[in-house]
């Protein structure tokens, strides 16, 4: 279970123009105004919403993709920004257009936002050594998980069920490594009693990523 006063989330974070409204992937509109009936892992009826996505991409720049030998850089950044600011991370994986990761955040949702966006800026700069003009889609998902079963599932389907190319990481594997692609099998989470050792220079502040 979580600390007091923090809680488990899938937390996704996408590219620019990656993830319109009105993507056949289904999307959620602000406040609802207009409502998609499925999701990324379920998704809508083919065209449900095809004219929108057809504007939205009309006037959208193009759209940003994070090259796949590039992946690595951006996967092992987040996770050890995230461990370097003491929050216990399960689960990472980046593709071309986005990236999920399974921490262990302060409930308010106000702190959330301002810790993902950290964490999206530091995994920038980095990119930005290696190519020029790449930008996050603003936000992200924070969806809380409520049971032990939930994260579990989170932690196998972020480690273990994307798609071939990506890159991906568990506690289990332990250093995050740029090359990193988790096979391990997530029946149940374990305390791991090692911190996540920090690739390149970041400097340590404690064992902050244990995982309870």
């Amino acid at each position: 279970m979580p600390k007091a006063g923090m809680h488990w989330r899938h937390v996704i974070v996408n590219t620019h123009s990656s993830w319109l409204p009105g993507s056949p992937r289904g999307f959620r509109n602000r406040k609802h105004r207009i409502h998609s009936s499925g999701d990324y892992r379920s998704p809508p009826p083919p065209g449900e919403h095809e004219g929108l996505h057809r504007y939205n991409a009309g006037k959208s720049s193009p759209q940003v993709e994070i090259p796949q030998e590039l992946q690595g850089v951006v996967g092992t950044t987040l996770v050890n920004y995230l461990a370097h600011e003491r929050f216990v991370i399960l689960a990472a994986s980046v593709s071309d257009v986005h990236a999920h990761f399974v921490v262990e955040l302060p409930c308010a949702l106000v702190k959330v936002k301002e810790i993902v966006g950290s964490a999206k800026e530091r995994a920038s700069r980095q990119l930005s050594v290696h190519i020029d003009g790449f930008r996050w889609a603003a936000g992200g998902t924070y969806k809380l998980i409520d049971s032990e079963k939930h994260l579990r599932a989170a932690v196998q389907y972020v480690a273990t069920k994307q798609e071939p190319s990506a890159w991906s990481w568990c506690y289990r594997c332990g250093t995050p490594r740029e090359q990193n692609r988790c096979k391990h099998n997530h029946k149940s989470i374990v305390n791991q009693k090692k911190p996540v050792r920090h690739a390149g220079n970041e400097p340590k502040r404690g064992p902050g990523s244990s995982v309870r």
